[in-house]
């Protein structure tokens, strides 16, 4: 929509030439077609058009809507009915953004570190803002588990791989104004484009104040404003961020272990008073249910950590991850708690 605007308006845009942008077959389409590294990789609606690519592709593979956010209705499938029964789930799935699932995309399993490149462009001219790599682990049943987003040097050898190559990725898609960010697997063949988000990064900006402290002033969102609204300052702005960083910090996302109707809530006060704290972003309080985590939507909150001594921030990263073991940051409860007010409320009707 914002692309169909901007391009009716007549003001700077990166236009509908390329209508399905936003597609995950459509984006590695393109870049194989640009000679880039792509997935192997089949998709559609019906079983029919996943079929073959199922029965003749090596296990595991990746199954997840066309079109989704954060890891929402992402599977890995280790044989062809797992695979087969997940279609169907999806397919029968209403997506966390809203809407039903279109269509499914199955993919080969890329091995690797997953990263983050961050980029805004102005006129096809492409800033790399920041660089992250995902902390993922499997857990609680699931194999991809956010546990946190880390800063990368852009001037380490893994940065100076994956930065031309997103800008590459973004050239064939058609990308020229905006914040975007790319995902991309870092291969034993090199990098490999999981998906290409034509937004700014995600987590409501919560990362903000911790890209200017890397960075010394600047995070994506002032960049997008300068790309838009001032050329001259845009064009001032570095080709990619400062080597070595200014602080140290990272994104900590919490993990539930356990499950339950939260009571209070100990681990978030003690969470706040730790030295590299910066905001704690969570949606769980009193009166709250809290279930185990096995992806982004099932966490229970993140944590924005920074601080110019990295042994600072390790050792509190270190004990934010021994609470979530411990289970020490809420107390639920008690179960027969739950149900004599249960049962209260409904003699009360």
């Amino acid at each position: 929509l914002a692309d169909a605007l901007s391009e009716k308006l007549g003001v700077r845009t990166n236009g509908t030439g390329l209508p399905n942008r936003r597609d995950k077959k459509i984006q590695q389409e393109l870049i194989k077609a640009a000679g880039m590294r792509s997935v192997r990789q089949a998709g559609g609606p019906k079983f029919s058009d996943v079929e073959h690519f199922l029965r003749t592709e090596a296990y595991p593979v990746v199954l997840k809507p066309i079109e989704s956010a954060g890891s929402d209705g992402v599977k890995l499938c280790h044989n062809f009915d797992e695979s087969k029964a997940h279609f169907d789930v999806l397919m029968e799935a209403q997506m966390v953004n809203g809407g039903h699932c279109p269509a499914v995309l199955c993919q080969e399993f890329l091995r690797g570190k997953e990263y983050v490149v961050d980029h805004v462009s102005r006129d096809g001219i492409h800033k790399t803002v920041m660089v992250w790599v995902y902390d993922k682990r499997p857990v609680n049943g699931s194999a991809f588990v956010y546990f946190g987003c880390v800063p990368v040097d852009p001037q380490s050898q893994e940065a100076r791989l994956l930065i031309p190559y997103v800008r590459k990725t973004l050239d064939a898609m058609g990308v020229k104004n905006g914040p975007s960010h790319g995902e991309v697997m870092m291969t034993p063949d090199g990098p490999c484009l999981v998906e290409m988000n034509c937004r700014a990064h995600g987590g409501d900006g919560n990362w903000r104040p911790l890209c200017r402290a890397l960075t010394g002033g600047y995070s994506q969102v002032e960049a997008s404003a300068d790309a838009y609204l001032d050329e001259p300052q845009f064009r001032i702005l570095p080709d990619r961020p400062p080597s070595p960083f200014k602080a140290a910090g990272q994104e900590v996302i919490l993990v539930s272990f356990s499950r339950g109707i939260v009571k209070k809530t100990p681990g978030f006060d003690i969470i706040k008073n730790l030295e590299s704290f910066v905001y704690l972003e969570t949606g769980v309080r009193p009166g709250s249910e809290v279930d185990y985590t096995i992806d982004l939507f099932t966490g229970i909150g993140s944590a924005i950590l920074m601080h110019k001594d990295k042994h600072v921030l390790e050792k509190d990263v270190d004990y934010i991850r021994k609470l979530e073991k411990e289970n020490a940051l809420f107390v639920y409860e008690d179960p027969t708690e739950v149900l004599q007010s249960g049962c209260e409320l409904t003699l009360s009707n």
